[in-house]
């Protein structure tokens, strides 16, 4: 279903929003849902509307949409007569009008296209790059103290090539999603590298399985090839012609369990069964003692195992972190274990008639104040978290600023920060705009941003005001900063301020729950 979502965004240039949407969508407290799916795509504010479309106004629809096809989500890809759907297995589909529409539930999702296209490859390159370059490096620093024959040159391409496919299937493995091994193995029904590759009783041992062994070999193969191609390559042709028959044996039996075959398993045995049929038809005769006493070969295989043995638990150990992660936040973007750890401000009592500096939209269902001190570095980071919200979610949050500073505390040079931010804001609230940005996020020092915002007459209104909050605050004892309220309520300290996004939609069926439940009430009185 990823993949699918995943694709659709690229085909609408998102493609740089297809990692975080599959943070969100997978740690969604509904995944894999329907909503899961459109309620991330509103939290990276891309536009989009899930809909039920009367069967005959099909054809209304635009060139490719997200829908429901006989219970299964499907991408769905238009021409003029006929259509194109990919479903969750990777399978593509060929159908006619009316036989879609004949299994078509009617239920569509729709994305609004990104009309900024952005250079969106330019970190998969870049990524692609960092792998790829040192081992050509290496391989081309090896031509200048190794010569190499024809079949030297063969074994090291087909070895390169199996290391390729090899680290697919240490991927697919470990359980790294990738789109390349989605397309290559479910060209059909009975082709699959997942049942294969993660099936039980494939443990060797306890930091080594089968589907290790293909990467291992290719690249012992490759450096030993590296080091010292000559006897190197000769070793790994006889080992290549020894192994067919064992990975004949192997798969078949799975195909025989499994009833499909493994593509990328198919693949690798092919390279090697091509190596091995090199070695026999074209190596002559070779002395004995290069296959006894392979130096380069063995010194490559004490290098890689050993490495292997270090790496395998470290990169487990990530995915299991990741997997953890994510059902933590399936957890924590619960609203109703969210709204349970809601703390009540123990006086909201004058609370409604502080007059703070104001953001984003008044009406909005999430009402988020923030009480800040000026000099304050978690006072910064959280006043940052607040803004960028209303930057992102313009019509789903409104934030206040309070402070909590006595403005007769003559010692305190920061006052002056606050006192002058409120004369802006009542004069030109967006040239306060900018200059709290200069104190929070720019930072520009006290010094520079005196000469530059500094209000040398501060009237006593805007005195009482600071003074009102905080008393206010004297009041609820809140001898901390920030202090973070959300609807009135205290905001649990597990949470942070840019998580609220996981609730906006939670928030607003609260508030039209309540809106009409008073509604009732006023028709009944």
């Amino acid at each position: 279903m990823i993949n699918l979502v995943e694709k659709y965004l690229e085909r609408n240039n998102y493609s740089q929003e297809k990692l975080e949407f599959e943070d969100l969508f997978q740690s969604h407290p509904n995944f894999p849902s329907l909503f899961a799916i459109t309620d991330s795509l509103a939290l990276l504010s891309i536009p989009n509307k899930v809909d039920t479309i009367p069967k005959e106004n099909f054809n209304e629809l635009p060139d490719s949409f997200l829908a429901v096809f006989k219970q299964s989500l499907v991408l769905v890809s238009k021409t003029l007569s006929s259509l194109v759907f990919l479903n969750v297995k990777g399978e593509k589909k060929h159908l006619t009008f009316d036989e879609f529409i004949e299994g078509w539930s009617g239920l569509v999702i729709v994305i609004e296209p990104n009309e900024i296209i952005l250079n969106q490859k330019s970190n998969v390159h870049v990524k692609l790059l960092q792998c790829i370059v040192p081992v050509l490096l290496i391989i081309a620093i090896s031509f200048f103290y190794n010569k190499y024959t024809f079949y030297d040159y063969f074994l090291l391409s087909t070895s390169i090539v199996g290391l390729f496919f090899s680290t697919l299937i240490t991927q697919e493995k470990l359980g790294y999603q990738n789109e390349l091994i989605s397309k290559f193995c479910n060209e059909s029904s009975n082709t699959s590298c997942t049942s294969p590759i993660k099936s039980k009783n494939r443990t060797i041992r306890k930091w080594l399985n089968y589907s290790d062994l293909p990467m291992l070999f290719f690249s012992i193969n490759l450096l030993s090839i590296v080091l010292e191609p000559t006897n190197s390559c000769v070793l790994i042709g006889a080992l290549s012609l020894f192994a067919i028959p064992l990975i004949v044996y192997r798969l078949w039996i799975r195909r025989l369990i499994l009833e499909k075959w493994c593509v990328l398993c198919l693949v690798v045995a092919s390279i090697i069964l091509i190596q091995g049929l090199a070695w026999f038809f074209v190596t002559e005769a070779f002395n004995l003692e290069t296959i006894l006493f392979p130096f380069a070969y063995i010194i490559s295989l004490i290098f890689i195992s050993s490495f292997w043995i270090v790496i395998k638990p470290i990169l487990e150990n990530i995915i299991e972190g990741k997997k953890s992660i994510k059902e933590l936040k399936k957890f924590k973007r619960n609203y109703m274990i969210f709204d349970f750890l809601l703390q009540d401000v123990p006086t909201l009592k004058g609370f409604e008639v502080l007059q703070g500096l104001t953001f984003g939209n008044k009406e909005a269902s999430v009402q988020l104040t923030l009480i800040l001190s000026p000099n304050s570095s978690l006072c910064h980071a959280a006043f940052k978290d607040g803004l960028d919200l209303v930057k992102k979610y313009p019509k789903k949050i409104f934030l206040n600023v309070l402070f909590n500073v006595n403005p007769f505390n003559n010692d305190n040079p920061y006052t002056i920060v606050v006192e002058s931010l409120l004369a802006i804001n009542d004069v030109n609230p967006d040239r306060m705009h900018e200059a709290i940005t200069d104190w929070h996020l720019k930072q520009i020092g006290l010094k520079e941003w005196k000469i530059k915002w500094g209000v040398e007459t501060i009237t006593t209104k805007f005195k009482d005001e600071i003074q009102k909050q905080y008393d206010w605050c004297l009041q609820n004892k809140f001898n901390y900063s920030p202090v973070k309220i959300v609807n009135n309520k205290l905001l649990p300290s597990g949470y942070e301020i840019n998580e609220l996004k996981y609730f906006f939609n939670d928030f607003e069926m609260e508030r039209e729950f309540y809106q009409l439940a008073n509604l009732t009430q006023e028709v009944r009185a």
